[in-house]
This record gives structure tokens, sequence and C-alpha cells, in this order.
């Protein structure tokens, strides 16, 4: 005898929302992809709508020059500082994200290529250690496009922003809204689509994600 198996309902793994669809937003599906209802998604930035500025303190007077793009997917809206840990014309600093966590580190007249993607150059003072460049980045809700949930990635995918209500295919180049929870209700954890394989320490990390969104698992 054949066995069917149904699959999850759209918006059947909500147990509870705010009112007025507050818990809910359009997100954008990126190209490529094959979302089902309850899939936990992850958010790649669009480097090209995010926004950038710069501020510094200390005495070395070179140009840091923004790449084009300025970011890669994954980066992260705040504040970025890169420290000289060095000094002369080819000092070498450190860069933080917005958590305080070091990135990666690079010299002064050296491209550096990470979540935030610049030159530093020398000027007619040189930079001295401890001086500081600030780079203020703005990611906005929807500078994001979607993808399923990828514990394993590093281009933003590792980091779950929503849940899908609906299901969306996308083809290449194509790209599609759907009606995802994104903030303030609680699901049912029998219901949601996680990856094959995903281990318990990773999904512990994907609740948390949730949880900061004010989503709860039960």
């Amino acid at each position: 005898m054949t066995v069917l198996t149904e699959g999850i309902h759209p918006v059947e793994f909500i147990m509870s929302e705010s009112g007025w669809h507050r818990s809910r937003d359009a997100v954008k599906i990126a190209a490529s992809q094959t979302v089902i209802p309850a899939n936990l998604l992850g958010g790649k930035a669009v480097a090209a709508d995010v926004t950038t500025a710069q501020s510094r303190t200390g005495s070395g007077n070179g140009v840091l020059t923004f790449a084009s793009p300025a970011v890669n997917s994954s980066v992260k809206t705040g504040r970025y500082v890169v420290t000289m840990t060095g000094s002369g014309a080819t000092a070498a600093f450190q860069v933080e994200d917005p958590t305080g966590k070091v990135v990666g580190v690079g010299a002064v007249g050296t491209a550096f290529d990470k979540e935030v993607k610049f030159t530093v150059a020398d000027g007619a003072t040189d930079f001295a250690a401890g001086d500081q460049i600030f780079l203020d980045i703005g990611v906005e809700p929807t500078d994001y496009e979607y993808v399923p949930w990828n514990p394993a990635g590093t281009d933003g995918s590792e980091k779950v922003r929503a849940i899908a209500c609906y299901g969306a295919v996308t083809g290449v180049g194509e790209t599609k809204k759907i009606t995802a929870l994104r903030r303030d209700a609680e699901v049912n954890g029998k219901m949601l689509n996680l990856p094959n394989g995903v281990t318990a320490a990773q999904t512990a990390k994907a609740y948390a994600d949730l949880a900061a969104l004010g989503i709860i698992v039960r």
C-alpha cells in the first residue's frame, strides 16, 4: 500500500502571534531557492542597499576608501572599528565587528576583504598604534534577501532571521516575496522544517536567534 505523508500547511506551525499581523512581514526570497512552509530563513545582505559612513580618531590622516561593493552578504548593522596595531606607512590594523569580535587583520596599503571591504592609504602623517577608524554600516530589514537557514553558512544564511509562512521556488535571477514570521510569536517546534543532519547545538543556536526576535519555540 502506498503511504502518503502530508506536509506542513502554511502557517500551521504558528501557535500564537501579535494582533493585526504585527508578527509578519513580506520578505524577498533570493534567486535559485526552494522554500517550504515552516522553513527557518537566513538573510543575505544586498550590498548595493547597505549604507556606509566613517569617522576617526588619532593622528594619522590616511584615507579609507570603500571597495565596490563595500560589504559582503554577511555584514552586520552597526559600527565596525578599525584599530591600528602598528605605526608607519604600512601600519597593521585589526577590524572588530559591531559585537566586538575580530573579523580580520590587515595593513595600510593593502585591500581588506571581509564583511567590510576597503583600502586604507597612507597619509602625510603616518598612522600610530591606537588610531581608530569607525565604519558605521546600516542594514535595514528590507536590505536582505532570504534563503533557507544554513547552519554551516558564512554568508548570512547561518543566522535565523525569520520563518517562512508560505513556500516559494525561484529561478535564476528571479526573486519572490512571501509572508514570513519575523517577531513576537509562539511556534510549534515539532512542525519547523530544519535541515537534514542539523545538530542539537545548531538547533539551540537557531532557537536563540528566534528568541532574540521574540519568537518562542514550544
